[in-house]
Formats: C-alpha cells, sequence, structure tokens
C-alpha cells in the first residue's frame, strides 16, 4: 500500500472508466488518495446506497476516506461522517443534522460562496472550474486568479477542480490551494499509482 498522503482527491464518475467501475475504485483507493468524492449525480437515492456500500467498503480497506455526496440519508444510514454537498443543500441543513458530520465538503464557484459556505460549517471546500475541460467544453476556466481569490477568502482548505494535471498543479499550489480534485485522468488513466505519483512530483 502506498504510505503517502497526497493532496489529489479523487472525484467519481463511472460513466468515464472504461473498466470495471469496483476495480477502479480500489485500484484508485490502494494509490493512497487524499480522499474519494463518491459522486454519481446521475443516481436515485436508493441505487448510490447500494453502490456506497460498497466503494466504502472498499475504501476502508486501505484506510481511504470516502465522502458521500449529495446524498445525507445514505451517509448517515451507513454511519459514514463526511458528506461533500453542493452550497444549495449545505443552505438548507438543520444544525442537527451538520453535527453528525465530522467532515462536510462544499462546491462552490465565487469567493462569496467560499466565505459562505465556511460560515455554514463547511470544512473545506472544492472551487472550479479552474482551467478549461473537456467536462465542461465551451466554458472558459476561472483560472488561478479566481482560485487566489476563493483561498484568501476562507481560513479553510481550498481544493482546486476542473482541468487539474501534473503539468499544472504547481501553479494551484502556488494559488494557495491545499490540493486538487482530479476526475478524468483518474477514472480513465492505466495506473492510478504513477499518476498520483506524477501529481506528487512538486509536493508544497
Amino acid at each position: 500500500m502506498i504510505t503517502f498522503m497526497s493532496d489529489i482527491i479523487c472525484v467519481t464518475n463511472r460513466r468515464l472508466c472504461g473498466t470495471d467501475f469496483l476495480e477502479k475504485i480500489e485500484e484508485i483507493a490502494k494509490a493512497g488518495p487524499r480522499c474519494i468524492i463518491l459522486r454519481e449525480k446521475d443516481l436515485d437515492e436508493a441505487a448510490y446506497l447500494r453502490l456506497a456500500k460498497n466503494v466504502t467498503a472498499i475504501c476502508q480497506q486501505y484506510q481511504v476516506p470516502c465522502m458521500l455526496h449529495s446524498f445525507v440519508g445514505c451517509a448517515l444510514s451507513l454511519d459514514i461522517g463526511r458528506i461533500h454537498l453542493p452550497l444549495h443543500i449545505l443552505r438548507s441543513m438543520p444544525e442537527s443534522e451538520k453535527r453528525r458530520f465530522t467532515q462536510i465538503g462544499v462546491s462552490v464557484h465565487a469567493p462569496e460562496e467560499a466565505a459562505e459556505a465556511e460560515r455554514l460549517g463547511a470544512s473545506y471546500i472544492t472551487a472550479g472550474h479552474i482551467f478549461e475541460t473537456d467536462c465542461k467544453k465551451g466554458l472558459a476556466g476561472r483560472g488561478t486568479d479566481f482560485l487566489r481569490r476563493v483561498c484568501d477568502a476562507v481560513n479553510i482548505p481550498v481544493y482546486a477542480i476542473g482541468g487539474i494535471t501534473p503539468d499544472n498543479i504547481t501553479a494551484i499550489r502556488d494559488a494557495g490551494a491545499a490540493g486538487a480534485c482530479v476526475m478524468s485522468s483518474l477514472m480513465q488513466c492505466e495506473d492510478a499509482e504513477v499518476l498520483l505519483r506524477q501529481f506528487r512530483r512538486n509536493p508544497l
């Protein structure tokens, strides 16, 4: 098992995975990312729960934190104290529910949203999209100046998302981010361990 703690978060998208999804999750977990966010936004809650049971079991095996995404009820039913949310869900989340989580991640798209997420109890935020990416074709990236403004707006870790590669990760770190989220390249790579090591060549 890889022993280093990466600053790269894996965000899943099983539709991009050219192999068995759970096999890919195991490969990534074995490589030692910061955590795995089980996104899978197209699933209904019942299907997501079934998938989450399998993914969290794999993550536990390799001692990699698994963040469930959006489905608060699934996280509570599986007794997982970590959740990643869109800001609008965090806004409506009762304080009693927030207290049941040890870690709450929030996706934001503006410095003002980042500051609001922190006030509402976010443990960390993801900000993007930073660079042009196939996931958002035709939309220009917000760039590292945007990322720097987000980082300056909060006192919690910021993870950049959108078009992050080993070639531009240094610019992400230089802007003040704690690390980055990676989806497509991890879902499609031949070797997750090799890719994460490439991201780590110029560590903070």
